[in-house]
């Protein structure tokens, strides 16, 4: 394996697969710590989102809270300090919920989901460059949302249908 570039958050490398053929294929990876992604549902069943700038695609997003975890940081750690840092909330309950791939044909990245509940209000901690504004919906308006196409982002669409078809 060799790194074709190395950063703070992740490094592209090259590496080789055999194919059919018998032949090596050049691959370029992205091998990255792994994030999570937080499904927080207040006491009256709202969910909280986040309406954030990505600078990838040029536009705001709506999407659940979500971060990379820190090296040797514990998933659930990783989720309980990123729904802070992005809403301000803290979670009295955080629970696994499943663990996904978003683009596994290039990037190394397992996401975590969970869920947080017992919420309590507090101030958000955003970094340096995060542009990012706290939204409340209720499940009509998710679903709205969604089926509109006004929801783009993955790990928001993984944790939000997973959460819909678990508790239907």
């Amino acid at each position: 394996m060799d790194i074709l570039f190395a950063s703070k958050l992740f490094n592209v490398v090259r590496r080789f697969q055999t194919g059919h053929s018998g032949n090596p294929l050049e691959r370029h990876l992205i091998l990255h710590p792994g994030a999570i992604t937080v499904l927080p549902i207040l006491d009256d069943g709202r969910v909280v989102l986040v309406k954030q700038y990505r600078i990838a695609v040029e536009k705001y997003l709506i999407e659940l809270p979500a971060g990379t975890r820190e090296p040797n940081e514990e998933p659930i750690i990783t989720a309980g300090r990123e729904l802070i840092e992005e809403t301000g909330f803290t979670a009295g309950n955080i629970e696994p919920l499943t663990v996904f791939y978003s683009s596994p044909g290039i990037l190394h990245e397992e996401m975590h989901l969970f869920l947080a509940t017992d919420l309590k209000p507090g101030p958000s901690h955003l970094e340096d460059g995060e542009d990012i504004q706290v939204l409340l919906a209720d499940w009509t308006e998710v679903r709205q949302k969604i089926f509109s196409g006004e929801i783009q982002d993955a790990k928001t669409l993984v944790g939000l249908l997973w959460y819909l078809a678990k508790t239907s």
